[in-house]
């Protein structure tokens, strides 16, 4: 299972590049339920997604089923062929905060440029109520579906981005 928050965010953390990385590169094959592909550095995933037994976990957290599993880079390149919309581009940095948790940060590329989004995932409700948002977090945006991957893989009218 999967309980994670979502930010905008206020101002870049410095030193970005001294924090772990991860190059992504992603699409989606279904949204209801979520069929995702994703590269990351040089591993390909499937991730299938689902919110079905998850509505009563937390109200101010994002909670889905989640499941994995390894692709191999021809699996990978043959489903990109079939995704739906555009491919979500991204580097993603992975930033210890002072509470123990890991904010990782999402500095979108392409079509997406200009959008900057923190994830922080938890181990169960009690810790989303607990979690006090580092100084450089921006608004809580983990219940607006605009700011979801598959939204935004989909999505013509990017508008909203830069309204923020």
């Amino acid at each position: 299972m999967e309980i994670e928050k979502k930010f905008l965010i206020k101002a870049l953390p410095e030193n970005l590049d001294s924090y772990q990385k991860k190059v992504i590169e992603q699409g989606y094959l279904c949204e209801s339920p979520t069929v995702r592909i994703r590269k990351s550095n040089e591993d390909y995933i499937l991730t299938y997604k689902s919110r079905l037994g998850t509505e009563h976990i937390h109200a101010d957290a994002r909670v889905n089923q989640e499941v994995e599993v390894p692709l191999s880079r021809e699996g990978y390149e043959h489903l990109k062929e079939k995704i739906d919309g555009y491919p979500v581009e991204k580097t993603r940095y992975l930033i210890p905060l002072p509470d123990g948790h890991t904010g990782e940060l999402d500095v979108f590329g392409g079509r997406l440029s200009g959008l900057y989004l923190v994830e922080v995932e938890f181990a169960d409700a009690d810790e989303v109520g607990k979690f006090s948002p580092p100084e450089w977090f921006g608004e809580d945006v983990s219940g607006d579906i605009r700011y979801t991957n598959s939204f935004l893989a989909l999505e013509e009218d990017l508008s909203f981005i830069t309204e923020n």
